[in-house]
């Protein structure tokens, strides 16, 4: 089983770090029918609802991209260290952004992945929204002990 969750772990990360819009239909490869996906912005289950968040992030940011950086597992666990490379015309004026994160997924019988929990800072991307960056900033003031 350990060398089939390493299989099943490295064409996760394959298909991540080679996602493009044409693309999208093959998440129901990966993920099981009923499969539980949960971000910093999403919480959801169900294929269909996977694929759309996908979408949703080609329609809304430019040249989205995730690099993997290392990848582990044991038993039907698997953990994918990723930076995420974007830009988008309303954040940093377009300039390009990168978010480092880990997702951590669970692969169910059939090796698909149950779920799908991703662990990331979206302060990373609220520091570039203008009316949030100095809230940030005094937050993070006040809550850092060295300070």
């Amino acid at each position: 089983m350990a060398q089939d969750i390493e299989h099943l772990t490295a064409a996760l990360a394959e298909f991540y770090a080679e996602l493009a819009p044409a693309d999208l239909e093959r998440v129901d490869e990966f993920y099981a029918p009923d499969a539980h996906f949960r971000d910093p912005f999403n919480d959801v289950r169900g294929t269909p609802a996977i694929r759309a968040i996908y979408r949703h992030m080609f329609a809304q940011l430019d040249n989205p991209r995730f690099e993997v950086l290392h990848w582990a597992c044991r038993d039907d666990w698997a953990c994918i260290l990723w930076r995420f490379r974007f830009s988008a015309r309303r954040l940093a004026g377009g300039r390009p952004l990168e978010v480092e994160g880990m997702s951590r997924v669970r692969f169910d019988a059939a090796g698909r992945v149950a779920a799908h929990h991703d662990y990331w800072d979206p302060a990373a991307i609220y520091r570039h929204i203008p009316v949030l960056r100095g809230l940030l900033a005094l937050l993070q003031r006040r809550l850092s002990a060295t300070t």
